[in-house]
């Protein structure tokens, strides 16, 4: 069974799907191109400036049609007139849930599984064709996209079986995560993006305000000021008379009576 490579389309359905910020979309186009070949279909692995203005393309596609945020309608990932590549026409919907899925897990290298429950899937993606023709695509789906499922208790779970009302753990099978692996994680590429979307931030508001005068910390001032009252403690205590003992003061009130 051939496996399912990667396009613009599912790119930018990945980017919407799980609400990437805007300033972030570029890491996220970077650094699935950084994986290249075993990921993307060849043309878009070849260039990243064209790949970059397919993905937008895509995604201001997707934007029209609603297609935002993890509740929107997953049949709004493909055209009318898309053909399924993994999955049976009928299940066209089970392939476009599957490459977000499969995509979060590349994503996410250090993520080891996602839980899924195939069994209520049918109902939330619009799913019609007889159960038995569902499990089948299932199968196919979890083949296709390189995967894995397991069980709860992290043994493998043949699906050829059935598909069980229960959460499996579904993970990338060890040969495909090979390929994929190496190079920095998309943490480290959000974390730059983030420093550098700081630094613009802070070079465009000096620009705008001027420098500020560094002024001193509120708690070296309160340090300062303790201090201060510290010693002005001590030099009261210091100055003040001692009172005269408890003894000789009762002794004293006696002769004055």
């Amino acid at each position: 069974m051939p496996k399912y490579i990667f396009n613009a389309r599912d790119i930018a359905a990945y980017i919407k799907w799980f609400s990437v910020p805007s300033y972030l979309e570029v890491s996220y186009m970077q650094y699935i191109f950084n994986i290249g070949d075993p990921v993307l279909a060849r043309p878009l692995a070849a260039d990243f400036e064209k790949f970059k203005t397919e993905v937008y393309r895509q995604l201001y596609y997707l934007w029209a049609n609603g297609f935002e945020g993890e509740r929107s309608d997953i049949s709004c990932m493909v055209d009318d007139d898309s053909i399924s590549l993994v999955c049976d026409p009928e299940c066209i919907n089970l392939e476009s849930y599957m490459k977000l899925v499969t995509l979060h897990l590349i994503y996410t290298k250090h993520l080891p599984y996602v839980k899924i429950n195939f069994a209520g899937l049918p109902l939330s993606l619009g799913i019609r064709c007889d159960y038995s023709r569902y499990e089948e695509n299932v199968v196919k789906a979890i083949k296709g996209f390189n995967l894995v499922s397991r069980d709860k208790f992290g043994k493998p779970f043949d699906l050829n079986l059935g598909v069980p009302d229960e959460l499996l753990q579904i993970s990338l099978n060890d040969s495909f995560k090979a390929e994929i692996i190496g190079g920095s994680d998309i943490r480290d590429e959000v974390h730059r993006a983030q420093k550098e979307k700081m630094n613009e931030y802070k070079e465009n508001s000096l620009k705008e305000f001027g420098s500020i005068p560094a002024t001193p910390s509120k708690r070296r001032s309160s340090s300062r000021r303790s201090q201060g009252e510290k010693a002005n403690r001590h030099k009261t205590s210091a100055s003040q008379p001692k009172g005269i003992p408890l003894e000789e003061r009762r002794h004293k009130d006696g002769e004055d009576k």
